[in-house]
């Protein structure tokens, strides 16, 4: 047996806090012991998620929405999805927490405290679309290796902040500013304490624009822990891993950033198309920015059944990543006609958009009702899986949901 150490009252507490019980003879655990209790946590419970959300990894933790459960206009928290690449921190002491800009592109290092981020700068609020890059991977083949998601790593919340581009004027940026890098707190699976799980950042534009937010609030209250708590970079728009969370550092670089997941393979997608299951150099690969247009039918759930001569109410959102969505289209012919939906403008640039559509189906029998965007520069949906490429990303494929008339 390890020799015992003294665990502290704090530590004990926060353990306690993440079972739900006092750990009785906790400060006799021995040196390194990890509780059984905590070894397989729920993750509905620890991070106050719906049950009906599907968990597809626990190291690190992983975790869509269905289809269904994404009709609110504003993502709740307990239907946003998580993905994580390392280790969730703990014992965060939000009173004590620091952001540090450095990089080779700073007139100076500079360090802000979370109250002095809120303080000194104006607070702004946004309705931002978050979509993992891998959204939709389980469908492409040949299978590409990573999370298997379907259609639920997607979610826009309100999120508040101040501008990353009024806090790098303070900070002072040369001309020859060419991108920003994030770093954070969470730690990587291995427990290496010198290894970023990810370190991913965008370029100078990015950054700069009006929405791109230093978070500290998600729907009004402290971003959630799994959701970055107490500080969050937000880029809405692009894929979710360039808005890192638990952020304690930004590097401004005169070069494309080289952080952890943004060299290889790591959300870039072939420059040109590739047959599915071919080979790809690295230096064929490109870095994705803007997500591309996309839409899910959120009412009704996949399965309803009406009765003969009723119609359907349908509705759900829209988005397409930097641009704009112009026209929402459904077919209930598999795509051979289309009738356009009604649709709402974005209550803010980046935001999703909500449609909705009266829906009657000639005669009885079995239906499929599919969901077309088409972005502000004339770019659809495709009706089918678009090209293949090796890590599965940018799946925007119409979703679509079976309907019974009996």
């Amino acid at each position: 047996m390890k020799r015992r150490s003294f665990v502290s009252k704090t530590m004990l507490a926060s353990i306690a806090s993440t079972i739900g019980y006092d750990v009785v003879f906790g400060n006799r655990l021995p040196d390194g012991y990890n509780l059984l209790g905590l070894q397989d946590p729920d993750p509905f419970t620890l991070f106050d998620k719906d049950s009906q959300m599907v968990l597809l990894n626990d190291k690190p933790w992983n975790m869509e929405a269905q289809a269904h459960l994404l009709d609110d206009a504003i993502t709740p928290n307990k239907f946003l999805f998580i993905r994580n690449n390392g280790r969730v921190p703990e014992n965060i002491d939000a009173d004590s927490w620091t952001l540090t800009f450095d990089g080779e592109s700073v007139r100076q290092e500079k360090t802000y405290t979370l109250a002095e981020l809120k303080s000194k700068f104006k607070q702004y609020t946004y309705q931002l679309c978050l979509e993992c890059g891998g959204n939709g991977r389980s469908e492409f083949d040949p299978p590409a290796k990573g999370n298997q998601w379907t259609i639920g790593a997607v979610g826009c919340a309100r999120w508040t902040g101040v501008r990353l581009k009024d806090v790098l004027a303070d900070v002072g940026v040369t001309d020859d500013a060419m991108y920003i890098g994030y770093h954070a707190a969470d730690t990587h699976l291995s427990g290496d304490p010198s290894k970023e799980p990810i370190s991913r950042g965008v370029p100078m534009a990015k950054a700069l624009q009006l929405e791109t937010l230093l978070a500290f609030q998600m729907n009004g209250e402290a971003i959630p822990l799994v959701h970055g708590f107490p500080l969050r970079l937000i880029a809405g728009g692009w894929p979710a891993s360039a808005s890192g969370k638990w952020l304690n550092g930004i590097s401004v670089r005169n070069r494309v950033h080289d952080g952890e997941k943004m060299m290889g393979t790591a959300y870039r997608v072939p420059c040109n198309p590739v047959a599915p299951g071919d080979e790809v150099a690295n230096v064929d690969m490109c870095i994705i920015q803007s997500m591309p247009v996309k839409s899910l039918i959120t009412y009704p759930k996949s399965g309803a059944i009406l009765k003969s001569g009723e119609t359907l109410q349908i509705r759900g959102h829209a988005w397409a990543g930097e641009l704009e969505v112009s026209k929402m289209e459904y077919s209930i012919d598999f795509g051979s006609t289309w009738q356009l939906y009604s649709l709402e403008k974005p209550v803010n640039r980046l935001a999703w958009q909500h449609f909705k559509a009266e829906v009657a189906f000639p005669k009885k029998g079995y239906y499929e009702v599919w969901a077309r965007a088409t972005d502000n520069q004339g770019k659809a949906q495709p009706m089918l899986l678009p090209g293949w490429n090796p890590k599965g990303y940018l799946n925007n494929a119409c979703h679509r949901i079976a309907v019974k008339i009996a």
